[in-house]
């Protein structure tokens, strides 16, 4: 049984995925902000891949990514640093980024770097349903990773069910068409998920994008496994010293403990 499986047969609510960006606030920062983010309590790590152009983005993950590449952050220099990443990381770690750069790498080198240093899952919101499915799903399945696909409140039923089908890990349910970091009426991201819960999917359910505090944690939580912060994540951690004892204030305040 993989960590997530294991995570979800262990724990079905108030699931945290903490989004840190690799590389960012300082090259060295990757393991550490890491290591700060399972300590204070989070139960999933989503480590972003900095690009030049993530388009589902916001600005403040967005300028996060290009610090990293500043900072001289690459996918040669972030498998290097995961290697030792399972020495203390024991909570699932998923990456997440863009189909560009990791083609670059090589796709099935990407994967293969992936399973070695010990991560458990990728989430890749520019790779399509065709081509994951006649070409980079094998692969990703052959080197032992869960791939995980986003729907949206404007994803009919149908494609929610496809994309059920093809995810493995938990499905990630964008909380609106927009991008990270935009307030949401959460009153609408809990019809939306009650509609989802519905169709009785068999993957857990995490909603992204808009949490940002304890009451948008626990509200996203009624209808859903769990909640993913990020845009709130890295703002708490980037202050002029990149100090990174925020963290488990920042955390223990979401989750209540």
């Amino acid at each position: 049984m993989g960590r997530l499986s294991d995570l979800f047969n262990r724990k079905q609510r108030n699931v945290l995925n903490v989004y840190c960006t690799a590389g960012f606030p300082d090259l060295g920062s990757t393991i550490p902000v890491m290591q700060a983010i399972q300590e204070s309590g989070a139960d999933i790590i989503e480590l972003g891949m900095p690009y030049s152009d993530p388009l589902a983005d916001g600005p403040v993950i967005q300028a996060s990514s290009s610090v990293a590449l500043q900072n001289g952050m690459t996918l040669e220099v972030l498998f290097d640093q995961l290697r030792v990443m399972r020495a203390n990381i024991h909570v699932p770690v998923i990456l997440m980024g863009y189909m560009n750069p990791v083609m670059q790498f090589g796709f099935e080198r990407f994967c293969r770097k992936a399973s070695e240093v010990g991560v458990d899952g990728v989430i890749l919101p520019d790779l399509p349903e065709f081509e994951f499915e006649n070409e980079y799903g094998p692969i990703i399945k052959k080197h032992g990773l869960d791939a995980i696909f986003l729907v949206t409140p404007e994803t009919s039923e149908d494609r929610v069910r496809k994309l059920d089908a093809l995810s493995s890990g938990f499905l990630y349910a964008v909380s609106s068409s927009s991008i990270t970091g935009s307030d949401k009426n959460m009153d609408e991201v809990g019809s939306y998920l009650k509609r989802l819960h519905g169709y009785g999917l068999k993957n857990p359910i995490l909603v992204g994008f808009g949490i940002r505090d304890k009451t948008t944690f626990d509200q996203a939580c009624t209808n859903a496994h769990g909640a993913i912060i990020g845009t709130a994540f890295i703002q708490a951690i980037s202050g002029p010293a990149n100090d990174l004892s925020a963290i488990p204030a920042f955390i223990k305040n979401i989750i209540g403990t």
